[in-house]
């Protein structure tokens, strides 16, 4: 098992470095140009579409699809991955991170656009779509579209959540002796099970209402500490920013270890804490009720920012302005990294308290993304089949997933996860790729109307898509 995972590790940097990497920084960069940097000109309409209320009541608001995508956006990573980025490839990955969320929103524009334009009615959230429905209806391959939802269940139901699960609940360590060897992780691995379960049993639109409420929160409490270190520590920000600078040029030191540079682990950062091109933010895209699919694709921009922008930046600035880099592990005697020195990091400034402050935000930092996760991973399921005994009994197992997370890290299952999601991301990128025409199209549709001073409303016959399930005449009547 252990010559399994050094392989499967081997094989998951290979990908990750040497293949998926450019091959989300193509589809980023051909995405901003032939839009237009859509995703810096449609900000205002994506604020403004935040907060528009549903067209039916009972359906999931903007805002609200906003929040479920944003879950599974931000979660451990925003804090452990980003301080591994910069204790490993330099503070310069920092501003490779801001360039690629900006580039890779506008994939993200795309994707969001296309799973709006191909939703399908759904009897429990109002609405249910993403990049199977898209493959299916647009590209007309529903065996793609059903291999797509496969590998998205097992990434992000079972390999995700597992790592999810296992990361709060090993939060915990610090404050319980000899951990591991203590019934502790059994219980603390029942109380997220049980409040995972709470969650995926939940009726209606029970994940969406949840995630309005818990991100919001946790987010604004994170800024607040972040906004704290940097006030605290105002005059050595200037100091801060230029290290950011002019280690993201120092092209002497790139040119000696492209791998390892600070421009590699920004990019993986920035593009793989947002998630822009994986085809995942699309299922909560899809479930959106709004009058224009390019107005959700506006507010998943705001997503991307709000996770690589603003939360990522506030892990950033916490870890330059600590004054802990190069710290080492008094116990190990190795280089503080990760969560070890975020923590650190925060008690510095905060004495005690930061090290807690950083477990609660593990603890909401996870637990979001399980939700938000397991949220895409049940629109899959209801794309493979609608059988609901079927749907009840994956709910089991996405419990059972959690329970065991807790108590065991699944190393080999993790890089799995990692390993097939370069796959459903591939399929995502050729997918929006081939239907690119369709959003383009409706992009114009919604910039023509606003130009024209026309009601920002989108039926499909406008731009030639005629067998689309929603987006009809008769539909826009029925909301009016």
């Amino acid at each position: 098992m252990l010559q399994l995972g050094k392989v499967l590790g081997s094989i998951d940097d290979f990908i990750y470095t040497y293949y998926l990497l450019y091959l989300l920084i193509a589809a980023g960069l051909f995405f901003t140009i032939k839009c237009a940097f859509v995703q810096i000109r449609l900000i205002p309409d994506g604020l403004r579409s935040m907060v528009e209320k549903p067209q039916n009541g009972d359906n999931m608001s903007s805002f609200q699809s906003l929040m479920v995508a944003t879950a599974s956006r931000v979660g451990t990573g925003n804090i452990a991955g980003v301080t591994t980025a910069i204790v490993i490839g330099g503070a310069g990955a920092v501003f490779w991170m801001w360039l690629m969320a900006i580039f890779g929103s506008a994939t993200a524009f795309v994707e969001s656009t296309l799973a709006q334009i191909y939703k399908k009615k759904d009897p429990d959230t109002g609405f249910k779509g993403g990049p199977a429905y898209y493959i299916e209806k647009g590209l007309h391959k529903r065996w793609l579209g059903v291999t797509f939802a496969v590998i998205l269940i097992l990434t992000y139901a079972f390999g995700f959540n597992e790592l999810q699960s296992y990361t709060i609940s090993s939060s915990f360590a610090y404050y319980i002796p000899n951990y591991t060897s203590t019934h502790w992780p059994l219980i603390i691995g029942i109380i997220i099970a049980a409040l995972a379960a709470y969650c995926f049993f939940a009726k209606g639109q029970f994940i969406g209402k949840l995630s309005g409420i818990m991100v919001p929160i946790m987010a604004v409490l994170y800024i607040i500490v972040g906004l704290f270190v940097f006030c605290k520590n105002i005059t050595h920000v200037p100091a801060a920013f230029g290290l950011i600078f002019s280690n993201a040029f120092d092209f002497r030191s790139i040119a000696g270890g492209m791998a390892g540079s600070c421009i590699v682990y920004g990019i993986k950062r920035g593009l793989f804490s947002n998630e822009a091109g994986m085809g995942s933010a699309p299922n909560a895209a899809a479930s959106a009720d709004t009058s224009h699919p390019a107005k959700q694709g506006a507010v998943q921009v705001i997503s991307v920012y709000i996770d690589t922008l603003i939360i990522c930046s506030t892990t950033a600035f916490i870890d330059l302005l600590s004054n802990q880099l190069g710290a080492v592990d008094p116990e190990t005697g190795e280089l503080l990294n990760g969560i070890p020195f975020v923590q650190q990091a925060l008690a510095s400034q905060m004495g005690q308290i930061g090290i807690t402050f950083v477990t609660i935000c593990i603890f909401l930092f996870a637990f979001s993304s399980i939700i938000g996760n397991f949220y895409y991973a049940e629109a899959n399921m209801k794309f493979i089949t609608p059988s609901e005994t079927a749907m009840k009994i994956f709910k089991c197992f996405c419990v059972a997933v959690v329970l065991i997370g807790a108590m065991v890290s699944l190393d080999v299952a993790w890089s799995i996860a990692d390993i097939i999601m370069a796959a459903m991301a591939t399929i995502n990128i050729i997918a929006i790729f081939l239907l690119r025409k369709q959003a383009f199209d409706c992009l114009h549709d919604f910039q023509r109307k606003k130009k024209a001073g026309l009601p920002l409303t989108f039926v499909g016959e406008d731009i030639g898509l005629i067998d689309l399930e929603c987006w009809h005449e008769e539909d826009i009547k029925l909301d009016a």
